[in-house]
């Protein structure tokens, strides 16, 4: 009997070469994070938001990398819209391995003032725009594709703000991965993860006060935030074959406060 063939290095499996990445809410933040780090893990990336203007910045630095970019402006609380993402990534890639469900808007009010017009925007957006948008995606993913939604650790642990609406649309978020990943990993060969970051070091926390952040921060086992490229890493993680085995499932990166 022939010997097996070698095994390649492990670090193999975290490379997306020849692989497309779809990212939405890819303008700024964490979403033009994981939109460059894919592309230095080798995949070609198609950048959704609503505004155009960031996404040129983002397509920019993704093909200085050496990777191709295509802008696709989308407002993923539009069913038609994210049905046209997909079409855009297939006509101009004619294949579809990734999306990164990234797209998603904050709001902190009392519940007893906050109004119905506010709450339902963030379910809107976090929530049903993911559905939209991963729906759009899985009807032309192949098997081996990758969902990954980003959720939050406010879908997992109370927060130190009156945040309802923003920790529902993360806590359904990461239901909604749980009943994707049983319905398409199975049947359509299509793994859906989720991950649940804590706070992190971007430019959205630079509109919190220092108490605010201060209490957040002192709920981890760390003391800190992330960086930016820690959770690049979980994302690019779930979208690789390195988590071929990894489906359903809500990774927390928060630094053990979802731990407590």
């Amino acid at each position: 009997m022939d010997a097996p063939s070698p095994p390649g290095s492990v670090l193999d499996l975290f490379r997306l070469t020849g692989s497309v990445a779809v990212v939405t809410g890819a303008g700024s933040g964490l979403g033009a994070g994981f939109a460059r780090a894919l592309a230095e893990a080798g995949a070609d990336v198609v950048v959704a938001a609503r505004r155009r203007e960031r996404l040129d910045e983002v397509a920019t630095d993704v093909t200085a990398l050496g990777r191709r970019c295509l802008v696709v402006p989308t407002d993923v609380t539009d069913p038609d819209q994210c049905d046209a993402l997909a079409r855009a990534a297939m006509a101009e890639f004619s294949r579809l391995d990734i999306l990164v469900n990234n797209a998603g808007v904050t709001h902190a009010a009392p519940a007893t003032h906050e109004r119905p017009e506010d709450f339902r925007n963030v379910l809107d957006v976090n929530l049903f725009g993911a559905y939209w948008t991963a729906r759009a995606c899985a009807r032309v993913m192949q098997p081996g594709s990758s969902i990954v939604n980003v959720a939050s650790m406010l879908g997992l642990v109370k927060s130190v703000l009156p945040q309802a609406a923003y920790a529902s649309s993360k806590a359904g978020l990461i239901g909604l991965t749980r009943d994707l990943s049983n319905q398409w990993s199975g049947r359509k060969g299509i793994r859906v993860n989720a991950i649940a970051p804590g706070f992190v070091d971007t430019d959205m926390i630079g509109e919190m006060s220092a108490d605010t952040l201060a209490r957040f921060v002192g709920q981890s086992s760390l003391g800190r935030t992330a960086t930016q490229r820690e959770i690049d890493a979980a994302v690019v993680f779930l979208a690789s074959p390195a988590s071929g085995y990894v489906t359903g499932s809500t990774l927390a990166v928060d630094g053990g406060t979802s731990g407590h």
